[in-house]
């Protein structure tokens, strides 16, 4: 899909465009795959000894290294070291418009994927991930699971909390978008709002994101 047209189909990502000529790179696997049960998406939780984004819940993924070949290379390399997701079962269905996180000024490439054989995951390093968790799309469009938080910065944004985790910022946005235009989201009480857990605030604002 050309970005123009996603972007105008999820318009709250126009706020996290990059700057031009924006640097330092970084990408997330968004790897959907099918159960008996529907289909689900991979998510990990940061060990809560870290010094940046304890706790939270993201997307497997990092930075781009220099022998990386783009994106989608550096998604699956660091899914693997973080999940033990074996690349070969995965295809990779394209990448998402660039987005940028301010606080860690990172542009950040969502590559979107499909599991056609999954493997066995885990905490690879449980130093650095707590958690990894195939999450049911059910659990993430049941409405007692959605609500919305404030922000840091003062901004609303979405928020989910789906297997004992409390999924927002960059993440949540995400997944948000991607439930509506998969089709489906079901309706939820958008004017619900939860605080932040004291973990997250207790890490300081220079670790949001």
């Amino acid at each position: 899909m050309p970005e123009e047209r996603f972007v105008a189909m999820a318009p709250e990502w126009s706020a996290l465009r990059p700057p031009a000529g924006h640097r330092r790179r970084s990408a997330v696997l968004v790897l959907f795959g099918q159960t008996s049960e529907g289909p689900d998406v991979l998510l990990t939780q940061r060990a809560a000894g870290l010094r940046s984004h304890p706790g939270q819940v993201a997307f497997p993924g990092g930075a781009l290294d220099p022998a990386d070949g783009g994106p989608e290379e550096a998604a699956l390399r660091e899914s693997a070291e973080e999940t033990g997701v074996d690349p070969v079962g995965v295809h990779v269905v394209g990448r998402l418009p660039d987005l940028y996180l301010p606080v860690s000024d990172y542009t950040v490439t969502p590559v979107l994927a499909w599991w056609e054989a999954p493997s066995a995951v885990r905490a690879v390093d449980p130093a650095e991930v707590a958690r990894v968790v195939r999450v049911p799309v059910r659990d993430l469009t049941d409405p007692d699971n959605r609500f919305r938080v404030r922000t840091p910065d003062g901004d609303r944004g979405p928020a989910f909390r789906v297997n004992g985790m409390f999924v927002w910022g960059f993440t949540a946005v995400l997944l948000s978008s991607l439930l509506r235009l998969a089709g489906w989201e079901r309706s939820w009480d958008t004017a619900r709002e939860e605080p932040l857990p004291p973990m997250i605030l207790d890490a300081g604002p220079g670790d949001h994101s």
